[in-house]
């Protein structure tokens, strides 16, 4: 028996921590059951309020019998009065008496009952507006941790980590070789162009040139008359 209940320990045990271990990793987890314990105890709370407020109900039903009943008895206390029906007059007012006094009772249940029920719907708003109030800040914690969290693994997975434009190495002399040899192909070809062309046709035109021009210079004076 004693190992048995060695073992319900132990378990017992390894389940807690496994179950604290879980929350810690999961504090969304813990915050959602949070809320839906909450809006278990709400309904349990609105139900009470609602059998609060039916008793309420119950009593101004009640009230309004009884003040029906009170003037129908003054009516008829009157009336028997006047006509000289005295004893049957006295039983109705007894019983008017009565009634009264279960007017004043029912209607001070009734405030008190009404009182209640405001408290209640008071404290209901108030517990809900702390409560939603503290999801806020859990939720706005959260958030914060989580980056911050995320910014250490971050931190972590560069630390011993030097970087430079270097360190990429082969990669950028081809580009460097790549651009060198396109250029100096270019140039090359430009030369080779160059070379080509048949310097003096070029000078032969450039002197036709000038002749047409200077030709074309004294056919206008000529025609000027200078």
């Amino acid at each position: 028996m004693n190992l048995f209940r060695r073992l319900r320990r132990l378990v017992s045990g390894l389940a807690g921590l496994l179950i604290t271990s879980v929350e810690q990793q999961n504090p969304e987890a813990l915050l959602d059951a949070a809320k839906q314990d909450f809006l278990a105890k709400v309904a349990q709370y609105n139900q009470a309020l609602v059998q609060l407020a039916s008793v309420a109900e119950r009593i101004k039903t009640h009230l309004q019998s009884k003040t029906s009943r009170a003037m129908e008895l003054e009516r008829r206390i009157i009336a028997n009065h006047k006509s000289g029906n005295i004893d049957l007059a006295g039983s109705l007012a007894r019983e008017l008496q009565e009634i009264q006094k279960d007017i004043q009772q029912s209607a001070q249940e009734l405030k008190e009952t009404e009182a209640a029920y405001e408290n209640n719907i008071a404290n209901a708003k108030l517990a809900r507006k702390d409560f939603d109030g503290r999801v806020q800040r859990f939720e706005r914690q959260i958030s914060r941790v989580k980056m911050k969290e995320a910014e250490a693994e971050a931190a972590a997975a560069l630390n011993g980590v030097t970087f430079r434009a270097g360190d990429t190495g082969d990669t950028l002399r081809n580009i460097q070789e790549i651009l060198d040899r396109r250029y100096e192909r270019a140039a090359g070809k430009a030369r080779v162009t160059a070379d080509l062309i048949d310097s003096g046709h070029i000078a032969e035109q450039e002197s036709e040139r000038k002749t047409l021009e200077q030709q074309a210079l004294a056919g206008f004076l000529a025609e000027q008359g200078l």
